[in-house]
């Protein structure tokens, strides 16, 4: 699997120009990616610097022929003309989608900071590995209350996962109508595999980062940084503040991977753009081997 996160701000450019076909251009020439996934991705919003007051995610659908695109918009509206706007996260993936979830994450009230509703958006897949939770998320940046509050609900939601894993439902009743499969009641692909991505707002130093890395629960589950797995010994390359500095003059790394600790000895490269300018956090990508080919396994790549 070959994915790709990145904080797009809504496909707007340090240029100013809002540009979705760009950002997919910067994307592929990164790789040959499976998974997309986006943060700030937005639906109807004119007054966005540049304009985004056009359907993003199916703007992106059109340009990825092949793929599904999952939108979960953390913040669902009507403007002041009665429009629908929407404002989230996407998974654009060609691999198959076994299950969607998207789960609210906790606004606690803080009234001294600026803030919006965040979300976490997840998609199992269908992979070489068996089914892996592929979850993307964007934590708030002003609050570190409501940070700290989504980090750990962030946690909770991979714990409970783990946990449906361990110790799946039981099996639906014949009585209650129809093949099980064809009830909601039917089977789920339950698994501890997952890969957490997105924009977390913290840096290394934040309580959030150590938070996310605590014990996940059974079958060793447990969520670590991809990077430390690729590059033991280098320090975390940058992701945000490389070239925009409205929001302070030292780049830091905001925006992660973390894998659970199953899919940890697959991790064969993570890297990230330090060039583009087409957002203003730098896309972070995540290669993982495949399990079939020969010495996949332990094989993390420097």
């Amino acid at each position: 699997m070959k994915l790709v996160t990145w904080n797009v701000q809504w496909f707007c450019g340090l240029d100013g120009r809002v540009d979705v076909a760009r950002v997919v251009d910067t994307a592929r020439a990164m790789t040959d990616f499976d998974v997309l996934c986006l943060q700030e991705v937005a639906v109807g919003y004119p007054g966005l610097a540049g304009d985004a007051g056009f359907d993003q995610p199916a703007r992106l659908a059109s340009l990825l022929p092949g793929f599904s695109v999952v939108f979960g918009a953390a913040t669902d509206e009507l403007g002041p003309d009665g429009a629908r706007r929407q404002f989230g996260n996407l998974i654009a993936t060609r691999l198959p989608v076994l299950q969607v979830r998207h789960h609210p994450l906790p606004w606690p009230a803080d009234p001294a900071a600026s803030s919006m509703p965040r979300l976490c958006t997840v998609a199992t897949l269908a992979t070489t590995q068996g089914p892996v939770r592929v979850m993307t998320t964007h934590l708030e940046y002003f609050s570190g209350r409501q940070r700290h509050a989504q980090a750990q609900a962030l946690l909770a939601l991979h714990r409970e996962a783990c946990a449906l894993a361990e110790h799946p439902p039981k099996p639906v009743p014949d009585s209650a109508g129809g093949a099980p499969e064809d009830t909601p009641f039917g089977p789920k692909p339950h698994t501890a595999r997952a890969i957490l991505c997105g924009d977390f707002n913290s840096g290394l130093a934040h309580p959030e980062y150590a938070l996310l890395q605590s014990d996940g629960g059974p079958g060793g589950s447990r969520l670590v940084d991809a990077w430390r797995v690729a590059h033991p010994d280098v320090p975390h390359a940058p992701t945000f503040r490389v070239f925009d500095k409205r929001y302070g003059k030292t780049p830091t790394a905001f925006d992660f991977v973390f894998v659970s600790e199953g899919l940890a000895p697959f991790v064969r490269r993570v890297a990230v753009n330090l060039e583009t300018r087409a957002s203003d956090h730098q896309p972070v990508l995540l290669e993982l081997a495949d399990p079939r080919a020969p010495g996949a396994r332990g094989r993390a790549g420097r």
